[in-house]
Formats: structure tokens, C-alpha cells, sequence
């Protein structure tokens, strides 16, 4: 955890294609002679069509550099789509102050790592970057680059899937400089209530550190909306202190290639946090901008989307029933299931049906059963109905 330059120890694509390397495969035939890649969280479906028209529209705007705060019609519609889905005060925020674009979430965090974590002299205690275990690797890849301690909580089954930060000694609070969570979780699904978000919050301002929700997949959910962190900070009083909340348009509009979310929350964090995006960073294209503002303001494609991968969730439903622990997630579009061993469940499926997903061992930090993903696969549900189908009738064959 030392060595800022073995980051892709933390990189769960690169540790997965170094398993299954040599390992001969079978040839799918749930998708026609092809692997089937469920390992990716990367949606199958396209975006809107309206996406290609305003690139298109705003073609001239490839050959400049795209303000680093962007333009004000996308930051109103980021905004906009916050007071809607949360039901905020129509005051509580100022696009200007407490919003920043991003070209994704995955930038935003691991810059607000870089950028927030306190530098301390040689000896001294390194601050601490609290994170949920299992957990999207680029916390963990964030907090070795930044040089900080990363404190993993475990997320396990006995406790819901999320993280008891409230448990842990005093002094790892005391010492932290951020803390992040996600909900919907990836890769379990779970959801924070608004109670536990209002206690992170309330937390994260006792302590002094920053509270980061990354909330990606807020928008695929089976059947009620997860509550955000902005929600919370408002029925605590509408202040935003200590709060960062992500969002892109990744996974609520199947527009991964697009690069295109925000940032939103505290302004002095919002500041600081550009401050470091603008030496190292990548701006927004103002094309891409063009279709993010689209894509905010519209709501019918979120709807299809969802539709979509909620009958993903009833086919696994039917087709897993009772076995490897199968509950079917609150959000999100993962499958996080109990095979017993992950990395050979992984090479079974991959030898014998060409069908790949990631060890539950390879997003969490441990040794064996200290391990707490170990057991576990995470299964991406991101094609179509008939394809998913197949797919799920072929793992539960083989394992």
C-alpha cells in the first residue's frame, strides 16, 4: 500500500485478464460463438438519438478549450435535475458556487483525493481515505496515489451491504480527510436511507473531513428512487458543508463514451477541487456539454433504461431463485453472488461458456476469508433480456 507506482495492483480488469490468461475457453453459445463480457459495467444499449444531433449542431465547438467551470446552460441543467429528483429548495444551490462538470465521476473523485488529502511531514501519522470493502477500485488506486492510509470498512452482508463508519476508532476519524461512499453500492446494490446519509454528513462534520457520496447509479434502481446526499443536507438545514456529491451520465443515460457528469456540493470544496482539475484535469468538451445539458433535462430515455434492467432483474430473479445468496439489489445493475470461491467460479465460467466476470477478491482487500468479496462474483447485467438469459442459464449450469 506504500508503492504509489504499483496503482494496478488496485485494477481489477488487469488482475482478471492475468487469471484467466492460458486458460483455454469454450466458445459461447449463448452469444453466437463470442465471449460474453459481464464483467464490465459498461452499458450494451445506445443513448439517444438527440445525443448524435447536438454533437452535430455544436461542431464547431471541437476547436476550443472548454471553460474549465463550462458554460452556464449546462451547469443550470445539472442543477435543475438536482432540485427535481431530490425535491431541493429552489435555493439551495447556486450553479456557479456548488456546481462543477466532470468528465465522468471516476475523474472527480480521484482528483478530489489528490487534491484533498493533507500532506504531512516524513514520520507523522498519513491522513486516512475511509472506504467501503469490497468497493470501486479507483478509491483505493486514489488513496496510494495521493499517499494516503486507506482504511477499507467492511460492507458485508450482515451489516446491509454498507460500510459502519460510525464504528470505527475515533482517531481513524479524527485523521481522515475523506470518506466515501456509494449508493447504490457497487458492486452489491445496496442503498443508504436518509437516515444513514444524514448521519455520514452530521459524522463528516464532527470530524472534520470531507463526506464524498458518488451516486452514478441513482438512476437504475427496481423500485424506489434512492435518497441523496443533497436531499439529506437539506432536511438537515440546507447547509452543504463538507458534502461532495458525483453524478454522470454514464449509466442514467447509457452514454459511457460521452465522459460527461458533475460535481456538486460545498463551494470551497467545489474550489478546490477545480483548482486541481484545472492544472491536471480535462474539461468538458462544449459538444459534449450540448448533449449532457440535453440528457439532464430529459427524463422518458432514464425511464426505458431503467425498465430495461429491471427485466434483467427478473429474469436473474427466476432463473437464481434461493441460490448463491441472490437477493435482487435495490440498485444499480449488478448481480453480487456467494459461489464459494470467486476466482475459480471465474476461471469455470471462462473456460467452459467464454463468459467473464470479476472475482469478488479483486475489488476488496484482504487475504482469503479475511477477504470479505472472496467468495463472491460480481455479474454485470448490461445486455438485453434474451441474451442476459442465456448468459444466467449457463452460469448456474456450470456452477
Amino acid at each position: 500500500m506504500t508503492d504509489r507506482q504499483d496503482l494496478q495492483a488496485f485494477y481489477p480488469f488487469g488482475r482478471l485478464n492475468r487469471l484467466l490468461e492460458g486458460v483455454p475457453t469454450g466458445l459461447s453459445p449463448a452469444a453466437d460463438g463470442k465471449p460474453i463480457l459481464l464483467s464490465l459495467g459498461e452499458p450494451q444499449n445506445q443513448p439517444p438519438a438527440f445525443v448524435a444531433e447536438e454533437l452535430s449542431r455544436e461542431a464547431a465547438g471541437w476547436s476550443r478549450y472548454p471553460p474549465p467551470k463550462g458554460q452556464d446552460t449546462y451547469r443550470d441543467a445539472c442543477r435543475d435535475w438536482l432540485i427535481r429528483r431530490y425535491g431541493l429548495p429552489d435555493d439551495m444551490l447556486d450553479a456557479k458556487q456548488h456546481l462543477y462538470p466532470l468528465p465522468g465521476t471516476r475523474e472527480g473523485l480521484f482528483f478530489s483525493v489528490l487534491s484533498m488529502t493533507p500532506l504531512v511531514e516524513a514520520g507523522a501519522d498519513r491522513p486516512a481515505l475511509l472506504i467501503p470493502n469490497p468497493c470501486y477500485h479507483v478509491y483505493a488506486g486514489a488513496a496510494l496515489a495521493a499517499g494516503a492510509d486507506p482504511v477499507m470498512v467492511p460492507a458485508t452482508r450482515a451489516i446491509g451491504f454498507l460500510p459502519d463508519y460510525a464504528s470505527l476508532d475515533p482517531r481513524d476519524l479524527d485523521r481522515a480527510g475523506l470518506c466515501i461512499l456509494c449508493s447504490p453500492a457497487n458492486p452489491q446494490g445496496s442503498v443508504a436511507n436518509l437516515g444513514q446519509l444524514k448521519h455520514l454528513i452530521t459524522l463528516a462534520r464532527q470530524h472534520d473531513f470531507v463526506a464524498a457520496f458518488d451516486e452514478c447509479y441513482s438512476e437504475i434502481y427496481s423500485t424506489s428512487a434512492p435518497p441523496g446526499a443533497l436531499q439529506a443536507a437539506a432536511e438537515l438545514g440546507g447547509s452543504l458543508d463538507n458534502i461532495l456529491v458525483f453524478h454522470s451520465l454514464s449509466k442514467r443515460s447509457s452514454a459511457p463514451g460521452l465522459r460527461c457528469g458533475f460535481v456538486a456540493g460545498d463551494p470551497k470544496l467545489i474550489a478546490q477541487l477545480g483548482s486541481a482539475l484545472q492544472i491536471g484535469g480535462a474539461g468538458v468538451p462544449l459538444p459534449v456539454q450540448a448533449a449532457g445539458t440535453r440528457l439532464w433535462q430529459d427524463e422518458a430515455h432514464v425511464e426505458v433504461n431503467r425498465e430495461r434492467y429491471n427485466r434483467n432483474f427478473d429474469v436473474a430473479e427466476r432463473l437464481i431463485g434461493s441460490r448463491f445468496e441472490f437477493a435482487r439489489p435495490a440498485g444499480g445493475f449488478f448481480l453480487w453472488l456467494n459461489v464459494g470461491n470467486g476466482e475459480e467460479a471465474a476461471k469455470a465460467l471462462w473456460r467452459e461458456a467464454a463468459i467473464k466476470v470479476v472475482p469478488g477478491a479483486y475489488m476488496s482487500k484482504g487475504e482469503g476469508a479475511e477477504n470479505p468479496g472472496d467468495a463472491y462474483i460480481r455479474v454485470a447485467l448490461v445486455y438485453d433480456a434474451p441474451l442476459t438469459e442465456a448468459a444466467l442459464t449457463r452460469l448456474c449450469q456450470i456452477l
